[in-house]
């Protein structure tokens, strides 16, 4: 794929899967897009580095079929923000979104990620350069505080700061970023989840579009949060459980539901994507194959069909005989092995 002067139009925020490094590259999107068609799909973050200094289509090539996409920045500088996100833009990405919220030690190295919510002002100049250049949304990913900073006062100031400068979306991640003393993952888990506070944000800027994140599993915990804000982000319940998503235009878009929408026709699907992808990118198969290993989730026969699928032994056979004999260890499993 090559740039393209034309963006696309972005659909309703209230439903999003989080970007999420390692795991939501464009063979996820590419998959999490045939089981919903409406849902806003994110990039994992890409930093302003990478595209100042390494492969540009690299880190931007997507499917068109994937769109609407937004891609995730990772910088601090607003000059070098603004030209990632015109890169962003002529690539065809819906929304540039900048990350407020990773917690990782090699973020706060780089002086970006959840550590700018102490820099509002400089966020809200990093903002201001790149809708200076770009006409789709430009838009924050942040947490509700950072370290011992728990104060709602804190998290209104940031939002009202930013927002100043004409940000109109944000999205929450209702927790604290602990930035010494815990991993990325525990910083996943281990602060509370404060949903209130981001529902005092909405009641605050009623003109904002405020979407949270964090601890959100299930339709009707979506339904129950849509109660107070505009929509909803959902990062590995819905990586892990990808089914899930095939009920979210339904449930939440007002779209019908697709009658020939089954697991069976998806995993074709990706098949051929995987061969597609092979014939054109020299990709292999398992680098797709890993993204949609959660799609049998709690079907009988689900862990033999994973053991297929994972299996780097099979690597060198055509994906669609690597489907063949998933299928056929569907079909043997035995009895007491057909819970996931």
């Amino acid at each position: 794929m090559t740039p393209v002067s034309t963006p696309v139009a972005i659909p309703s925020s209230t439903l999003s899967v989080a970007p999420m490094m390692a795991w939501t590259d464009r063979h996820c999107r590419y998959f999490h897009r045939l089981l919903c068609s409406r849902a806003l799909l994110y990039t994992e973050m890409v930093t302003t580095g990478a595209l100042l200094h390494g492969d540009v289509a690299q880190h931007l090539h997507h499917d068109a079929g994937e769109r609407p996409v937004a891609l995730q920045l990772g910088g601090s500088e607003p000059g070098d923000l603004a030209h990632a996100a015109r890169l962003g833009e002529q690539w065809g990405y819906a929304e540039i979104n900048l990350n407020c919220g990773c917690p990782s030690e090699r973020v706060q190295r780089g002086a970006f990620g959840a550590c700018l919510m102490r820099e509002p002002q400089l966020v809200a100049d990093c903002v201001k350069a790149m809708l200076d250049v770009v006409s789709v949304p430009v838009t924050v990913k942040h947490r509700v505080g950072v370290d011992r900073l728990e104060s709602y006062d804190f998290l209104r100031d940031f939002v009202g700061a930013v927002s100043e400068v004409g940000c109109r979306t944000f999205i929450v991640h209702a927790r604290n970023a602990w930035l010494k003393g815990l991993s990325p993952k525990e910083n996943r888990e281990v602060p509370p989840l404060r949903h209130e506070l981001v529902h005092g944000l909405k009641r605050e800027f009623p003109g904002l579009t405020i979407c949270i994140n964090g601890g959100i599993t299930s339709s009707e915990q979506v339904m129950q949060q849509l109660a107070h804000v505009d929509g909803v982000m959902v990062g590995r319940a819905a990586y892990h459980n990808p089914w899930w998503l095939a009920q979210w235009d339904e449930q939440f878009f007002r779209g019908a539901a697709s009658p020939s929408l089954t697991r069976e026709a998806v995993e074709e699907q990706m098949v051929d994507y995987m061969q597609r992808e092979a014939r054109q990118h020299g990709t292999p198969w398992g680098s797709i194959a890993r993204h949609m290993l959660g799609l049998r989730h709690g079907l009988p026969g689900s862990r033999q069909w994973r053991q297929v699928w994972s299996d780097h032994r099979l690597k060198a056979l055509p994906a669609c005989d690597v489907m063949a004999m998933a299928r056929e260890r569907v079909r043997n499993s035995p009895p007491e092995c057909v819970v996931a």
